[in-house]
């Protein structure tokens, strides 16, 4: 039975934003609020990164809903919620609006679910659990969207996961555990079920809480906050990784906590919590970084959360002190950020997703 969370009707705001609203390639993005249980729903301007609230938003959610992410055919929005140990589906209409989809799914969820990766398929969803140090596997129902847990229950892993992250394939998954030094675990997943990757756990800087896979699969980096470094690797064909032999490289900004790279591959973009700004790196061809000319770019206080949308021309960053999201465009030619605005928010953001 579908429980509707929220009639959401788009509202414009001017008569430009009406123009747009005209258009036919709606984009939508939504963020997760764990301290008010809440998901905010934006529509993104295509042309503009200018984002207009919904009618109706925020919806409640689950408790302490903490990580969301969309699925592939853009049918289906998921929701870890680590304060009820369970995770939410909704169906996302053509609108934007979404619509939960009782009941939440327990069985398999492990304690306190703060992140979730998906292949680019959508056939499996995977679900990272702080408090039990697991990972929760999930076949996806491609027509109701539905959950079936593929091991029955959570797996241990060793490791309270900060982050994870699947290669492009959707073959390994790569998850960071805090530390100093922090490491890397990785998986091979076949058909979902995880299997340690030889020479796994790999090490990296303190405290890895930022992480990107390159799309090319060639390339995995960190960002390590403790020790204001990022970590750079050579991903093998096996799953494993090697560090470069200049890494990890030393950031002069403080708290690096979260990476994006751009959709074409050309850039990469480092949250930096502790300097209120954003550091943007060419990737060279051999995986290498080179800290643009024009970075950084400056943010809210602390920037923790990074998404970019489907056409690649606009970044949004998620600011956790004086919670707000933050819309820059991007020039896909030289990677300079320029903000667009920034919009408060109920409170602290701790995931974006942006429709495909």
């Amino acid at each position: 039975m579908l429980k509707k969370a929220a009639a959401l009707f788009l509202v414009c705001a001017s008569t430009a934003i009406l123009v747009s609203c005209g258009a036919t390639s709606n984009r939508y993005l939504y963020v997760a609020i764990p301290g008010s249980n809440e998901i905010v729903v934006y529509r993104e301007d295509p042309n503009s990164g200018i984002l207009t609230q919904l009618a109706g938003s925020p919806i409640t959610a689950g408790t302490g809903v903490e990580s969301i992410v969309i699925h592939p055919s853009n049918k289906f929005l998921y929701a870890a919620n680590a304060g009820e140990g369970d995770v939410s589906l909704f169906t996302i209409a053509a609108t934007g609006a979404i619509n939960e989809v009782s009941p939440r799914t327990q069985a398999g969820v492990g304690t306190a679910p703060t992140m979730l990766a998906m292949d680019s398929a959508g056939s499996f969803l995977y679900v990272g659990n702080a408090g039990s140090n697991s990972i929760s596997a999930f076949s996806i129902d491609s027509s109701s969207g539905a959950l079936t847990p593929v091991t029955g229950r959570p797996i241990a892993i060793g490791l309270s996961p900060i982050n994870m992250k699947l290669s492009p394939s959707g073959g390994v998954l790569y998850v960071t555990g805090t530390g100093s030094p922090g490491f890397v675990e990785a998986f091979n997943m076949n058909q979902g079920v995880p299997s340690v990757v030889s020479g796994s756990p790999f090490f990296t800087g303190a405290g890895p809480y930022g992480l990107a896979v390159a799309p090319s699969g060639g390339f995995l980096y960190i960002a390590n906050k403790l020790d204001n470094s990022l970590s750079e690797f050579t991903i093998n064909s096996d799953g494993s990784i090697t560090q470069f032999s200049n890494s990890p490289i030393g950031q002069q900004y403080a708290g690096p906590v979260a990476l994006l790279i751009d959709k074409s591959a050309k850039f990469m973009y480092v949250a930096n919590q502790g300097a209120t700004n954003l550091a943007g790196y060419s990737i060279g061809s051999d995986g290498a970084l080179t800290l643009l000319t024009t970075s950084p770019f400056v943010t809210g206080a602390e920037p923790s959360v990074l998404a970019i949308d489907a056409g690649g021309k606009y970044l949004f960053v998620g600011n956790q002190s004086s919670p707000a999201v933050q819309s820059f465009s991007l020039d896909t030619g030289s990677g300079t950020l320029t903000s667009v605005s920034t919009y408060t928010l109920p409170g602290t953001p701790t995931s974006i997703a942006v429709t495909p």
